[in-house]
């Protein structure tokens, strides 16, 4: 394992089949495993991971194919269940207690499978905004303007593809982040997210929005569960998902503060808001 700065997460990577883990490690207490969503990486997640790190021991990761996780041979289209896998074996390497766990996006989609495979390998599941868009009464509707982001990916390239997507999801509710104002660590993930977003365009958009999860399995471990949106997101597509997962399990939905994103922006508050729902 790599010897650490004073401020620097203990990194390390972990061997699954197919792929190497890039894998970071703050603080002490309780597993806390963050996992991000599409385009991202264990660095979107650094500012609430320092921010809870004096009461929780937080594992951020870089999934497959994005980042520093690199899978072997060619690209290949994401799978919600080795994605889950993944996300056990790295759990199984770094302790033998139940751990908590918060995933944003595809992530959350990762988070709820993962609770319904290994209820005893997790405390609490936080999905945030996991985009089950096949769950929704309108789902025909939505999963055409995927395909239609894929279809402008295929013909135009990632910008416009994702200008389109990002004004559906609501991402652009926070403004711009001003790339030459941000710190060296900043700038470097804005750089490794722009190259993850071209892999997320073209085997992760798809797969991910049409993957339905097991209803029933997770009616049996609801008291585990603990469903999250974005304050600013309400409106948008990705919180209506959760809603019905709600209305089907008869839990809440928590509000964070922000939208889609909300962890970049108001990192702290989100903490505090993470870290009180994991108390409860």
């Amino acid at each position: 394992m790599n010897a650490p700065s004073t401020n620097a997460p203990r990194t390390d990577t972990l061997k699954v089949p197919g792929a190497t883990l890039h894998y970071e490690i703050r603080g002490s207490g309780p597993v806390l495993l963050m996992i991000h969503g599409g385009s991202g990486d264990a660095g979107v997640f650094e500012g609430v991971a320092g921010a809870l790190a004096d009461r929780y021991t937080v594992v951020t990761y870089d999934r497959r194919g994005n980042s520093r996780s690199p899978v072997e041979g060619p690209p290949q289209d994401m799978s919600v269940a080795t994605d889950s896998e993944d996300a056990r074996l790295l759990l199984a390497a770094l302790t033998d207690e139940p751990a908590h766990v918060f995933g944003s996006s595809s992530g959350a989609i990762v988070a709820l499978d993962l609770l319904t495979r290994h209820p005893d390998r997790v405390r609490i599941a936080v999905p945030h905004e996991p985009p089950l868009f096949g769950v929704l009464p309108d789902a025909d509707e939505h999963i055409a303007f995927l395909r239609n982001v894929h279809a402008i990916y295929l013909r135009d390239g990632v910008g416009p593809a994702m200008e389109v997507f990002g004004a559906r999801m609501g991402l652009d509710t926070e403004g711009p982040l001003p790339h030459t104002e941000l710190p060296p660590q900043i700038r470097d993930l804005v750089t490794r997210m722009a190259a993850n977003t071209d892999r997320f365009l073209a085997h992760e958009l798809l797969p991910v929005t049409n993957h339905l999860p097991d209803l029933t399995a997770l009616a049996t471990v609801a008291p585990q569960l603990a469903l999250a949106g974005g304050r600013d997101s309400r409106g948008f597509l990705p919180y209506r998902p959760n809603t019905v997962l709600a209305t089907r399990l008869g839990i809440p939905i928590t509000d964070f503060p922000g939208n889609h994103a909300g962890y970049l922006p108001h990192a702290p508050a989100f903490a505090t808001r993470l870290a009180t729902l994991l108390t409860r």
